[in-house]
């Protein structure tokens, strides 16, 4: 769990080896305002992508796509999440997940694939591995390897410091099952 004491404590350190006065009257309540924010933001890391599955895991069984090498597919396109850099702490936004998958037997939730999707983002991360753990949990769920995930966002560590390119933007792809070979199935993610 998320020790927002220790937040507390360290972020009222940060205040004071920028050289600023943490008891000054603008930044009195900063460090239990950055806790209670970490607390949010960083929810996920109190979860394993098995235990995100279990708490998103609501399916219905659909005769559709049930045949083996069907190419009905399921996408959901344009899901907003943002998350934390664990390089920088860097913010990672105006990040859009697309999520598609091939069903066999079982169907998703729509809005369960955004809960994933945001609560994965929800800790301190890599875009590479936000794809690849939408992925896991979604593979668990609906039993599954033929799932694709394609994330593009905008990353701080890039836009606000070092080289300062503010119009990068940095897409990812993981694709797994029928996605990695079929170039049609991977066409129609476009």
């Amino acid at each position: 769990m998320i020790d927002t004491e220790a937040i507390r404590e360290h972020i009222r350190g940060i205040l004071v080896a920028l050289g600023d006065d943490p008891d000054r009257e603008g930044l009195k309540e900063t460090p239990d305002r950055v806790a209670r924010m970490y607390e949010e933001v960083f929810e996920g890391m109190n979860y394993t992508n098995h235990e995100i599955a279990q708490m998103f895991n609501k399916t219905f069984n659909e005769d559709a796509g049930s045949a083996e090498n069907s190419d009905d597919m399921v996408i959901v396109r344009d899901i907003d999440i943002f998350s934390y850099c664990e390089h920088h702490l860097a913010l990672m936004y105006d990040m859009k997940v697309t999520v598609a998958y091939l069903p066999k037997g079982k169907v998703i939730g729509l809005s369960k694939i955004a809960r994933i999707a945001d609560m994965v983002g929800k800790r301190l991360q890599l875009q590479e591995r936000i794809g690849s753990d939408i992925a896991e949990i979604l593979k668990e769920i609906l039993e599954t390897d033929d799932v694709a995930v394609i994330i593009e966002g905008t990353h701080s560590c890039m836009t606000a410091r070092g080289i300062k390119k503010n119009q990068a933007t940095t897409k990812t792809y993981n694709l797994s099952g029928r996605f990695k070979d079929n170039v049609c199935l991977n066409m129609r993610l476009q």
